[in-house]
């Protein structure tokens, strides 16, 4: 038997006890708005008699109403901001209705990559920015590169400002990168660069917009003054001026800003005595408007035959808006070719089977090698193993392909 109160229905299977039934029949006749109540007051008779009281909910029908109702409303109310404000209200249906799954640019790293949570760097269709931070000739530079290198790729555009003069075109065509379609500036004032870098991003042309480094940027109040002139340091109300305005046109364009940035040692009283705390250039607005900060670190070097051929760095993820954050990635960085990405694949493809190991044999599609610098030699000969490899390990790991 089924009957309804209010928004809840309760359903009574009768198996024993056939005389409570008249009590709920008289009950629900006589048109007694407590019915329910009634029924909680013989809930023990009814138990023991073999009654089963189920509650079934019954507001879906009444939930769809509303939702439809909210649906609505909602497109009437986007379709009067884009009358009162235009697109630039950026308020869209898209943004709401459609599935939001984001497109990456890879780092260059599967391990960083796989740290990051989706698979790389955002790359939507609104920009991102990005700080990568660290010690003194800890890899900064070269995975900034990797970054511009796997962004053109995908056919982006993308721009290096060579704040710190510090650019090798040689070093960089090393690593992969087309320099010819790279846009290059020279050394100016903090000015001059981070309007040009509000400029190409305003545009919405650009892919990847690289600024080497923070500390390096002079304003022109300090390069007006004499060697040894006092001068009022206004780098810190400069960057956060900057960003206001970078942030404001990032948020219509897809470009990603990856500013690379120094650490400096401070000692401050309010924390234990003696102990220098780590702060980075440029004051706080660069880590507020950050959607990924990436600290990188050395942790020793890479050795061949008692030669050191590289740096072993590790980088930590310290913010992430897009995903888990304070993971880490222990990477290799070959001098002169950048990132260890052959060793990365082959380490993440014998972990999830991509590639048999026995011993210190290695099997890649059919064949063997004896040790794991034939197999990285093999993998970096052959391009077409390597990329099936790397498309069957991100489909594996992030379900999808770059």
């Amino acid at each position: 038997m089924i009957f309804l109160t209010n928004s809840c229905a309760w359903f009574l299977r009768f198996d024993g006890f056939r005389g409570s039934r008249s009590i709920l029949l008289s009950s629900l006749q006589a048109g007694n708005r407590n019915a329910v109540a009634c029924i909680r007051m013989h809930a023990c008779s009814f138990s023991s008699s073999g009654f089963e009281l189920l509650e079934i909910e019954c507001d879906e029908y009444s939930n769809d109403v509303k939702t439809a109702e909210k649906d609505t409303a909602l497109r009437l109310a986007l379709s009067r901001l884009a009358g009162d404000f235009g697109r630039e209200s950026m308020l869209s249906l898209q943004r709401f209705f459609v599935s939001r799954h984001a497109p990456v640019i890879s780092t260059g790293s599967l391990k960083l990559d796989l740290a990051l949570g989706i698979g790389g760097l955002p790359k939507e269709r609104l920009g991102r920015i990005v700080e990568i931070y660290g010690q003194e000739a800890s890899g900064k530079t070269t995975l900034a590169l990797h970054i511009i290198k796997e962004a053109q790729k995908l056919g982006g555009y993308c721009a290096y400002l060579d704040v710190e003069n510090a650019m090798n075109p040689s070093l960089a065509e090393s690593m992969g990168i087309n320099v010819d379609n790279l846009l290059i500036s020279p050394p100016d004032s903090a000015e001059n660069l981070l309007s040009m870098v509000h400029t190409l991003t305003k545009s919405g042309s650009m892919d990847v917009i690289v600024v080497d480094s923070v500390a390096a940027l002079v304003p022109q109040r300090e390069l007006d003054v004499v060697i040894g002139g006092t001068y009022q340091d206004v780098q810190s109300q400069l960057m956060a001026q900057a960003l206001r305005k970078i942030h404001y046109s990032l948020c219509r364009s897809g470009t990603l800003i990856i500013f690379v940035n120094q650490i400096r040692s401070s000692l401050k009283s309010s924390h234990v005595f003696g102990r220098l705390d780590e702060v980075t250039c440029g004051g706080n607005a660069l880590r507020f408007y950050a959607a990924v900060r990436l600290r990188i670190m050395r942790t020793g070097l890479l050795k061949t035959e008692d030669k050191v051929t590289g740096l072993g760095v590790s980088v930590q993820v310290v913010k992430n808006k897009l995903a888990r954050a304070t993971k880490k990635a222990d990477l290799g960085i070959r001098f002169g070719r950048g990132i260890c990405f052959e060793s990365e694949v082959l380490e993440l493809a014998c972990e999830h089977g991509v590639i048999l190991k026995k011993g210190s044999k290695y099997i890649i599609e059919g064949e063997g090698f004896n040790t794991k610098e034939e197999a990285e030699q093999y993998m970096a000969a052959n391009s077409e193993v390597l990329e099936r490899t790397v498309s069957f390990l991100r489909k594996h790991l992030f379900d999808w392909e770059i």
